[in-house]
């Protein structure tokens, strides 16, 4: 099974454009999986509908999560696919098995109040308030997945038209714009650089002025969460939130914020209408005369 894995994964990165990171996901689901069958003294070429329920218990039991699980499952489906296509397999048996149902959670996103607080905390670092506010402002003016922001480079942004060109996921490119708030930043911190000047520079440096990881960034804003006394757990996905609720709650349409957040499902975006209906109900049963006696 390794040299099938090995195959596949470089099919995901050559021929589907993968990501780095979503062929490293699919990496741990299959290895994990392929142990999985070690352990158990079962053939890969031979599963059937029973042996994937009894994976699927063994991951419940290790107390994954029905996110986990259900992320593992696609990744699975997905290979014997590849598998089925290549003659490997006669038939993809993960398409005997339904998806995990999921317990839906509200996204967590920020108030204008807290925003300003954090970017109030960002800028009191002496040695990296220009960048650590750049990293804020873009996050919410854009709705950038954190890989995104990641891998933004110079000749990316149009000054012009204050827009972006955003590699998504899938190699997927789109536009996204910013704001008087987010430029500033920008020049801002440009101001501070020396080594700006070539048009393949990354916009986001560590001090080695190497490009800023995706693991830096989700640091860098936890710290400024912590230094800024506010107690909700606060990552970079949650100022993408916070940039489509509020862009809701102001009367956005939820096709223009699809656009802008780069999903290919618009039911991946209704999520933040129930946020928004939320806050609609909230504001009822506050400010309506009759609703309680």
């Amino acid at each position: 099974m390794n040299n099938q894995i090995k195959e596949y994964l470089l099919y995901l990165k050559k021929e589907r454009n993968y990501s780095e990171n979503t062929c490293l996901s699919y990496h741990n689901d299959l290895v994990n999986y392929q142990n999985y069958l070690i352990a158990k003294n079962i053939s890969y070429l031979h599963i059937t509908k029973q042996d994937i329920r009894e994976y699927l218990k063994y991951q419940e039991n290790s107390h994954k999560s029905p996110a986990t699980i259900s992320h593992s499952l696609t990744s699975l489906r997905n290979f014997y696919q590849y598998l089925e296509v290549h003659k490997i397999v006669d038939f993809n048996p993960f398409l005997l098995v339904k998806n995990i149902k999921q317990p839906k959670h509200l996204p967590n996103y920020l108030t204008y109040q807290e925003l300003e607080r954090l970017i109030a905390t960002a800028i009191q670092d002496e040695k990296h308030g220009k960048r650590n506010l750049l990293i804020l402002e873009l996050l919410y003016a854009t709705g950038l997945r954190v890989s995104e922001l990641s891998n933004i480079k110079l000749k990316d942004i149009n000054y012009s038209d204050n827009s972006l060109k955003v590699l998504g996921k899938g190699s997927k490119e789109r536009i996204t714009y910013f704001g008087d708030y987010a430029k500033s930043a920008i020049e801002d911190y440009l101001s501070l650089r020396t080594d700006y000047k070539s048009p393949d520079d990354y916009l986001l440096l560590n001090s080695k002025n190497e490009r800023l990881t995706r693991n830096s960034i989700e640091n860098i804003i936890t710290e400024i969460c912590f230094k800024s006394g506010l107690k909700n757990k606060i990552s970079p996905h949650t100022l993408r939130h916070t940039f489509a609720t509020h862009l809701l709650n102001e009367g956005a349409k939820l096709r223009s914020v699809q656009e802008l957040l780069g999903h290919e499902s618009l039911s991946t975006t209704q999520i933040y209408t129930h946020v928004s209906n939320e806050r609609l109900r909230s504001v009822y049963l506050k400010t309506h005369p009759r609703v309680n006696k």
